[in-house]
């Protein structure tokens, strides 16, 4: 799909996404409440920026700004895209012609809990979840699909 004109970007979100499944070695999963709507759980997501031009790179934009995570991390592609209608509650953030959102999937794998800082405009509190836990947990099939086929 091609982006829309220079005029349209800031206006409509672009429909690329990334999706970062953080677990630890020990078999804990981070799970996220979003702030609206009520009871969404996920894990870090996001749209990629119209200047971003690799998804690698809003993967990392987005687990630090949804939970301070940075220095020393390591955030593995996991060679995943999906692929997916955009929900009708959602339609209205992106251009009239996008119906489909594209998601890649990355994982980032921890020896152990880190402390997370959560932004409270996205979400209100979160959880280390076995991994069984956080499937049943996560709002979202990609997400769900994602933590069961963590290594």
């Amino acid at each position: 799909m091609l982006a829309p004109a220079e005029s349209d970007q800031p206006r409509y979100k672009r429909p690329a996404s990334v999706l970062v499944v953080i677990y630890t070695v020990g078999g804990e999963v981070l799970v996220l409440r979003r702030s609206q709507p009520p009871d969404f759980w996920q894990s870090v997501t996001g749209s990629l920026r119209w200047e971003e031009m690799n998804p690698l790179d809003a993967a990392r934009r987005e687990l630090y700004e949804e939970t301070g995570l940075s220095h020393g991390v390591e955030v593995v592609d996991c060679q995943v895209i999906n692929r997916f209608p955009i929900l009708p509650p959602w339609r209205h953030r992106y251009s009239p012609d996008a119906t489909e959102n594209t998601e890649h999937v990355f994982r980032v794998p921890l020896p152990e809990r880190l402390p997370i800082l959560l932004n409270p405009a996205e979400h209100s509190e979160y959880q280390w979840l076995p991994r069984a836990m956080a499937a049943s947990r996560v709002s979202s099939w990609t997400n769900r699909d994602a933590i069961l086929q963590l290594p």
